[in-house]
């Protein structure tokens, strides 16, 4: 079902403001709301492309507690199941704002708390300029640093099907080819284990979701 860009879907327990675009001017960056977390701890990212990672601060997901049975010893803690849809958030923004709306959204997540190997930023138009500066060195070293896991990664549309699922993908809609945006948002929110932001224009977002997920 289309989102609403002025009422983002949002999970109960995420918090953080909300911005609309007033008509005739460019707003400033509405900021993203972090998602859930996993439970395990991350191992420590090196620093990212456009910042420090800063200290990463987890709390662990509560259990399920053990129920006692009639005549017998308390069973175990049943697993807590992964959510099958993620959550998704809708930052509008220009074409050309698309990609600062999304380091924003990044600077957010990992001040929130998130490992840095948790986000993966995939770009439709021009490349992330981190991106552009790995892939000089060759695809191999390019996707060796997406093997390891342990840093924020960024790909365009073109590639993002290699890319392994991550619990929270984040998509500039920052221009490209028409058919980018369409193959891009149902790529990245099946790659999005938790949390999906999508930066970009709201109707062709809304459009290209509704449709395609």
């Amino acid at each position: 079902m289309p989102l609403i860009p002025e009422e983002p879907q949002i999970h109960e327990s995420a918090q953080g403001p909300r911005a609309t675009p007033a008509s005739g001017r460019t707003a400033p960056t509405p900021r993203p709301v972090p998602g859930p977390r996993p439970a395990a701890p991350p191992r420590p990212g090196r620093p990212g492309p456009h910042r420090p990672t800063p200290p990463v601060q987890r709390t662990s997901r509560d259990t399920a507690a053990a129920t006692p049975g009639p005549s017998g010893p308390a069973a175990p803690a049943a697993p807590v199941a992964a959510s099958a849809t993620p959550q998704i958030q809708l930052i509008p923004a220009s074409v050309e704002g698309a990609l600062d709306a999304a380091e924003e959204a990044v600077d957010l997540l990992l001040d929130s708390g998130r490992a840095p190997g948790d986000v993966l930023v995939i770009t439709t138009g021009e490349q992330h300029p981190w991106a552009a500066h790995e892939l000089s060195f060759g695809e191999a070293s390019y996707w060796a640093q997406h093997d390891a896991g342990d840093d924020v990664f960024y790909t365009d549309a073109a590639v993002a099907s290699r890319a392994a699922t991550r619990p929270v993908v984040v998509v500039a809609v920052n221009g490209g080819p028409a058919a980018a945006a369409a193959t891009a948002l149902p790529l990245a929110h099946a790659r999005a284990g938790a949390l999906l932001i999508v930066c970009g224009d709201p109707q062709q977002i809304n459009s290209v979701l509704g449709a395609g997920v």
